[in-house]
């Protein structure tokens, strides 16, 4: 009996049912941490293709169901994240909330849950070892951070990314080797490899003193010109970053005042530092503190700095990716798939690799500019969920037969960044609040 061929039949015969359920999810797009129906679609959808056994509520909208072979083997989770985020004037925008699916996770979810509708079946699971794990995940864009802040002083989450808060709450306590398939508006099939970059997250107030801005501006402090002076600062920095890591500071003013006759007295900015390891991270973060303090220091303004955990840098795994390498080849032409090299943006998979051995390829089936654009739109589903789980599919059958061979050859070579209390630990050192007045400060 060919596995492959048989989980193909069983995903051919379901395919609509995962397509269905991104569509679904594509009409209700909503934020990280508040995907109330979206998880309810994606419980529904797990039930339909049979699973009973289904944990909700994790990390507030996460969801987790598995397939248990009965025998011993290694765990492999497949990933699809709920999320979506921001962007007015795309063409499926959740007109109550301006939120969108533009980075294609409705079509994630697909991808699973074809995973799931191929795998789930006796005859397969006779000749696997081990358990497949299915988690929903919420919460991997970093948006709405002040917001999710108010989450985390209520403790109602920890941590403001989705995989994080999952890993600290045992989602993944029992997973062995993850992956999941994204989906990008390049003009490929797929794409493997590659890293990215982590990040730190800032929010920064700065606090001066309201004077007429006419009349009396000298009996101000002003808090625009601290900011200003810190994002002049930041700017000067910049030659001080090494090329191969990749730093990248971005920071915006949410708050510039209140009214244009008033010296502005609260200024508030946010800014990613982000980099290519977490040594170039800490590096950059400390740099970026010193001239936010500057900006304090020039004007006499009081200045406090917020910086939370964002995500680690992603590394694809070699022994797993060549597996599913392999699959790809043996189903597209060569042409068709390109090797990734480094992307200056950021994912909480990041944190999973950091842990696990883990893969985080790219499907294409999209158009327009960029992930995150206005423009960017699933057209193809067939690929970008039925062909993305498929390929994911044939990877975990590759790990998991032949007394799961293969799959344990993966975890036995893995070394991972971090344990996990000690990831933990890391996030939490990190995570800071500082308050600095120079207003008296003799110089």
């Amino acid at each position: 009996m060919n596995l492959k061929n048989l989980c193909d039949k069983n995903i051919n015969s379901k395919k609509e049912i995962p397509i269905k359920n991104s569509l679904e999810i594509l009409n209700y797009a909503e934020s990280g941490y508040k995907e109330i129906k979206t998880a309810e679609k994606v419980i529904n959808t797990f039930k339909k293709l049979g699973q009973k056994n289904i944990q909700s509520e994790i990390a507030i909208t996460g969801i987790k169901t598995e397939l248990d072979t009965g025998k011993s083997g290694p765990n492999v989770a497949v990933i699809g994240e709920l999320d979506a985020l921001p962007v007015p004037g795309h063409p499926n925008e959740n007109k109550k909330n301006g939120y969108a699916h533009a980075c294609g996770h409705h079509a994630q979810i697909g991808s699973m849950l074809t995973v799931l509708s191929g795998l789930s079946d006796k005859k397969i699971l006779s000749k696997l070892w081990g358990k497949i794990t299915f988690l929903a995940v919420p919460a991997e864009e970093f948006v709405e951070i002040e917001w999710r802040n108010t989450l985390r002083k209520k403790g109602e989450v920890e941590f403001l990314a989705g995989k994080q808060e999952m890993i600290k709450l045992g989602a993944f306590d029992n997973v062995d080797i993850a992956m999941m398939t994204h989906t990008t508006p390049r003009n490929i099939k797929f794409s493997y490899g590659g890293t990215s970059n982590g990040l730190v997250a800032k929010f920064i107030e700065f606090k001066g003193k309201a004077s007429h801005a006419g009349s009396n501006p000298e009996k101000g402090i002003n808090a625009l010109n601290a900011a200003n002076i810190a994002i002049t600062a930041i700017n000067s920095q910049r030659e001080t970053f090494k090329d191969e890591d990749h730093i990248r500071v971005h920071p915006i003013i949410t708050k510039g005042g209140n009214v244009v006759s008033a010296v502005p007295d609260t200024v508030n900015i946010e800014t990613f530092v982000r980099g290519a390891s977490i040594e170039s991270i800490i590096d950059a973060n400390k740099k970026v503190d010193n001239c936010l303090r500057a900006g304090a220091l020039a004007t006499g303004a009081y200045i406090k700095i917020t910086t939370i955990a964002g995500y680690l840098p992603i590394n694809n795994n070699k022994n797993l990716q060549n597996i599913y390498l392999s699959n790809l080849k043996n189903n597209f032409s060569t042409d068709e798939i390109v090797l990734d090299g480094h992307s200056g943006g950021s994912t909480d998979m990041g944190d999973v690799s950091s842990l696990i051995p883990s893969i985080h390829p790219y499907v294409g089936g999209c158009s327009g500019s960029s992930n995150h654009a206005n423009d960017m739109v699933v057209e193809n589903y067939d690929l970008s969920v039925t062909e993305s789980g498929r390929m994911m599919a044939h990877t975990i059958i590759d790990l998991l037969e032949n007394n799961a061979k293969r799959g344990k050859e993966v975890v036995k070579n893995f070394v991972p960044t971090f344990k996990k209390n000690d990831y933990l630990a890391y996030l939490r050192n990190l995570s800071k609040e500082e308050e600095f007045s120079y207003k008296n400060l003799k110089i």
